[in-house]
Formats: structure tokens, C-alpha cells, sequence
């Protein structure tokens, strides 16, 4: 059992000898075309500003995605890790930058931005956007954050990888930004894992997923978006296994790893499963989504000994006509029936199917930024997976989430024996007001799975965005406005719960 991590005050107190010095995981490499890449500077993260109030509304949430109007005021913003209060008169400027201007899971506000018949922007002012950032949820200590990537757990550590702009808060210049915590609720952020800095990879180190193999070594597999914009798959590992933080990844001399099959278009093929065996095989299978070139979605299935040799031949995993490109794939075992043995547990990803096990697929679809699953059937022999239900297909029938969810990933958690379901929020404000603030998107962590879909309840997630009911004003709201579903709130239940300690690592931190 990981114990749980202790209050603030004693996390900075107490006397413990840290594991390793904090390391930088880009060393001297240099992106290709000779320019290098800019070291970002070392950030905090922005304090709580009042006590964080997280109101869990089981029954039914859902976002108010509010576009107002803009009447031309200034907004004046608080500067990272400053006071509110402080801030009052002050302008901070941040880069608009988008970097590359195409990617996977960006968001899109281009009709917000100008153009006829653009929405105009409310006028938000300093004390509705400090209101708006959460203070449980996991963020980034600043800028935009996109899809969850490679959670695992190694040596007493929960870690999660994220995409992130480390330079703006608008989607660009992705990389992946590591946090680790002991308990999925109290976080420390620590140096950036990998940053694009090959030509493999130049234009963003995207999604991907990590596998521990049985000797405790770790490989995670991640799309790179090339020089060209081409996506290919790429291999990385820890250049230390032993330390616990895992703060410092090489790149394979081997990538990339995987190119575009004949028949995949060479910007339609990205974001690699945790890999998993079947019985008596040893060859891993990794999934990658796709589609085809008539727009059906799709998810490839490669076998592989060693992660750098594939077959040539990837086996057609799973196709559904007209739901177009297939993100973020993800493929795992759940249990079924009663009193069997994973019946109130989550399942390791490698479960062997057969009588009380099923198999998930959950796709992305980057046509609509929803998250869609369907439960069936994998026959190992011939990497296909079959829905149990056709009409209810990955793609066209159930959600994750009815609300503002996309980009899902799981993982094992081999301490709790559960499956853990984290997403991202993009939330529906403006891409304009995520500059002001100075920040764009969180994670949340459903915990759901083992479980299956909250046994049978539809789930909602929200972010509200309150003008006036913030601070001494602020009040309980119910909304029932989700998107595809009807849903009747017959109970309302409520928590107040503290804020998260959500920090940069230091040695004094452990």
C-alpha cells in the first residue's frame, strides 16, 4: 500500500535525504537543421489563491461553455506564482505563439478568433480568471496541456506524462512534461521528460503510452511528428532505471521505430497502446490508430520481440466505417461476471482472454473530440477484436464521458490491483482568455474502470465558469445541458475538499 502523502507543512519540513539531484533530460542535444532548442526557464507553480472547493456532483455535471461579448476592457492578469491582490493595475503579456500550426488533439477556437461571424469574447477580469484555476484537479504550473501520456508506477512513484507547451498557453512546441505522486492527488512537477529535439520528432514529441516489461525494464513508445510533419513511432528509455523519479529518458538510437504502412496517410498514424502478450507467445503487440482513405477508423496491431524490430505486416485490429481518424487508442481487459477473481479489481494489461474476461477498445475521434468504447471480444490468434454489441460500436454508440473529455488513457496499478482512467479537460472558454490567464486545460482522474462506467452511471464531466458566484458569492449550481444524452438528476451530492499540494520537485520535497 503506498502511504498517502502527508500534509504540505511536513513535506517541506522534514528531514529526508532526497533520492538524486534534479536532472536535465535534454543534456546537449540539439534539433536537427542546427537550431537549438530553448531551454525553458525554471517555473513555479501559481499558489493557491483561496481555499479550493471541489463540488463532485455524481448524479449529473456538465460544462457551460459560455461565449460572451467583449465590451474592449483590458484584463488585467496576475503574474505566475504572484499574489491576486498584488497583481491589481499590473499587465502581464503572454506569447500568443502557436508554434507548429497543425497537430493532433489541438484545440480549436479558430471561429472565436476573427473571420465573419466570429464570436465576440467576454470581458473577464482578474478575480473570475484566478477563480477559474483549480486547485485538485492536476495541472501544470503554467501554459497549454494537452493529452495524458505513459502513467505507470515504479519504486513508490505514481508518474504521469502530459504533452505541453512549455512557451505559451495555446497548443505548440509539444513536449512532454512529467509530475510524480504517491496517491494520485498530491503532485510534484519535475524537468521536462523529452522534448523534440531529433529530426523524428521536431515538429512535437505527441502521445504514447508506457509497458514494463518482466525484468523491470521500462520502454515507452511515443509518436514523433518529423521535420516533414510526417508521423512515426519512436522508442525511449529511462537512462536510469534505479531512480525512482525517473527523471531522465534517452531516445533509441534506433528511431524511428515504425513509419506509415502502404494504405496509411503519412499524418494518420499516431499514438501507440501499452503494449501486451498473449499466451504462449512472446512476441508484445502495440496498437496505433488510424484511417483509411475512406474515412473509417481504424487501429493497426504490431507485433514485436524486442521494440525496434516490427513485422512488416500489422494486422487490422478493429475498423468502423465513417468515424474517421482514431486517436489516443486504447486496448485492455476487463473482468466480467460474478465472484470471479478480477470481479472488483482491474485487470494487467496481458490478461489472457477468455470465460470472465472481455476486452475494451476505446478510439479518440478526432472528427468530433469525443471519447467513445465498446466492449467485446479479442481473438488472440489473429490480433481482431469483435464488439458485442455492433449498433454500439466503437465510434458511433457509448461515451466515456458526456461531457468535456478527450484523449483518455489508462494503466495498471499494480499497488491498488485497479485500472486507473485519466483524461483531459480543454474545457470550452476561448483560446483569447486561456492567453490571459496564462493557462489552458487539466487532467482528471476517474478511477472508473475496475468498475466499469461508474456501474452503468452516465458520466458528466464539467468546468463552470462563474462571472459573479465566485468567492464570498459562490453557490452550489446544477446543470443538465450534456451533450448526446438525457439524464434526470434524481439525487445531488456534494464534497468540500482541501486543495492538492501540486509543486515543483525539490530535494526538501521528499
Amino acid at each position: 500500500m503506498i502511504p498517502p502523502v502527508a500534509d504540505p507543512a511536513m513535506l517541506e519540513g522534514a528531514a529526508r535525504s532526497p533520492l538524486l539531484p534534479a536532472t536535465d533530460p535534454r543534456r546537449a542535444a540539439a534539433p536537427a537543421g542546427g537550431a537549438g532548442q530553448r531551454r525553458p526557464s525554471s517555473s513555479t507553480v501559481l499558489p493557491a489563491v483561496v481555499s479550493a472547493v471541489l463540488l463532485l456532483v455524481l448524479a449529473v455535471v456538465t460544462i457551460l461553455a459560455s461565449q460572451h461579448v467583449d465590451n474592449g476592457q483590458r484584463v488585467v492578469m496576475p503574474p505566475a506564482g504572484g499574489d491576486v491582490a498584488a497583481a491589481a493595475g499590473r499587465v502581464v503579456e503572454v506569447a500568443a505563439t502557436r508554434g507548429v500550426a497543425e497537430g493532433v488533439s489541438e484545440k480549436s477556437t479558430a471561429p472565436l478568433l476573427g473571420g465573419a461571424g466570429a464570436l465576440r469574447d467576454y470581458s473577464w477580469t482578474n478575480a473570475m480568471l484566478a477563480w477559474q484555476r483549480t486547485a485538485f484537479h492536476f495541472q501544470p504550473p503554467k501554459n497549454w496541456m494537452n493529452d495524458p501520456n505513459g502513467p505507470l508506477y515504479h519504486k513508490g512513484w505514481y508518474h504521469l506524462f502530459y504533452q505541453w507547451n512549455p512557451h505559451s498557453a495555446v497548443w505548440g512546441n509539444i513536449t512532454w512534461g512529467h509530475a510524480v505522486s504517491r496517491d494520485l492527488v498530491h503532485w510534484l512537477h519535475l524537468p521536462l521528460a523529452m522534448v523534440p529535439d531529433h529530426w523524428y520528432d521536431a515538429n512535437g514529441v505527441w502521445s504514447g503510452s508506457a509497458t514494463r516489461l518482466p525484468d523491470g525494464r521500462i520502454v515507452m513508445l511515443y509518436t514523433g511528428s518529423t521535420a516533414d510533419s510526417v508521423q512515426v513511432q519512436n522508442l525511449a528509455e529511462p537512462a536510469d532505471p534505479s531512480d525512482p523519479l525517473l527523471r531522465e529518458w534517452v531516445k533509441s538510437d534506433a528511431n524511428p521505430v515504425l513509419v506509415p504502412p502502404p494504405g496509411i496517410g503519412l499524418k494518420d498514424f499516431r499514438d501507440p497502446t501499452t503494449a501486451w502478450r498473449v499466451p504462449n507467445d512472446t512476441a508484445w503487440r502495440v496498437a496505433i490508430g488510424s484511417k483509411d482513405r475512406s474515412h473509417a477508423g481504424l487501429a493497426l496491431v504490431y507485433r514485436t520481440e524486442d521494440f525496434v524490430r516490427y513485422d512488416p505486416d500489422p494486422a487490422l485490429m478493429h475498423v468502423v466505417p465513417g468515424t474517421g481518424m482514431w486517436e489516443c487508442v486504447d486496448f485492455y481487459p476487463v473482468a466480467t461476471g460474478s465472484g470471479g477473481a478480477g470481479e472488483n479489481s482491474g485487470l494487467e494489461t496481458s490478461a489472457p482472454p477468455g470465460p470472465g474476461v472481455k476486452h475494451v477498445v476505446k478510439a479518440s475521434l478526432d472528427d468530433d473530440k469525443h471519447d467513445y468504447y465498446a466492449i467485446g471480444t479479442y481473438d488472440a490468434a489473429a490480433d481482431t477484436w469483435t464488439p458485442d454489441d455492433t449498433v454500439n460500436d466503437v465510434g458511433i454508440g457509448l461515451r466515456y464521458d458526456y461531457g468535456k473529455f478527450y484523449a483518455s488513457k489508462t494503466f495498471y496499478d499494480p499497488v491498488l490491483r485497479r485500472r486507473v482512467l485519466w483524461g483531459w479537460v480543454g474545457e470550452t472558454d476561448s483560446e483569447r482568455a486561456d492567453i490571459l490567464k496564462g493557462w489552458a486545460s487539466l487532467q482528471v482522474d476517474h478511477s472508473i474502470v475496475e468498475s466499469f462506467a461508474q456501474g452503468g452511471r452516465t458520466c458528466i464531466t464539467s468546468r463552470v465558469y462563474p462571472t459573479r458566484a465566485i468567492y464570498d458569492s459562490a453557490r452550489v449550481f446544477l446543470f443538465n445541458n450534456a451533450t448526446n444524452v438525457h439524464v434526470t438528476a434524481k439525487s445531488v451530492k456534494i464534497w468540500q475538499l482541501n486543495s492538492a499540494y501540486i509543486r515543483p520537485y525539490s530535494a526538501s520535497s521528499l
